[in-house]
């Protein structure tokens, strides 16, 4: 399982080894027992990771493989291409920006996207410095 947890300045994105019902279980419960209120619904997530990326070919070719659609690569520029993503949206409401967006794919999807996007993650700090 894949979680992106969107804050308001950033989002990170981690794998999991639970299963999707068991997070989604986990958070449920923790939500009752704070009293937090729980949204959650169908929703897409869109990133940009760099084209030159080694593994880039990789991932698209899993996502050839996958025919369920939960994973969308596109072109935005000559430096970036932009990865969109079917899942699920889980905020205080419908209306926040702030939240954590959940999906599952092949692992081998997964594994791929997730070592992606740490290597972008590593080459922005790297530049920023």
């Amino acid at each position: 399982m894949l979680k992106l947890t969107y804050t308001e300045s950033s989002f990170d994105l981690e794998r999991l080894t639970l299963s999707l019902e068991e997070w989604v279980a986990q958070r449920v419960i923790l939500a009752l027992r704070v009293g937090q209120s729980l949204c959650i619904e169908p929703s897409t997530a869109s990133f940009l990771l760099p084209v030159d990326l080694p593994g880039v070919e990789v991932l698209k070719s899993e996502v050839k493989r996958d025919d369920r659609e939960i994973i969308a690569l596109c072109a935005s520029d000559t430096q970036y291409m932009e990865v969109t993503l079917q899942g699920s949206w889980l905020s205080d409401s419908s209306k926040d920006a702030v939240g954590v967006f959940f999906t599952t794919m092949s692992d081998r999807a997964e594994f791929f996207l997730h070592k992606l996007w740490q290597e972008a993650q590593a080459c922005a700090s790297v530049i920023s410095e």
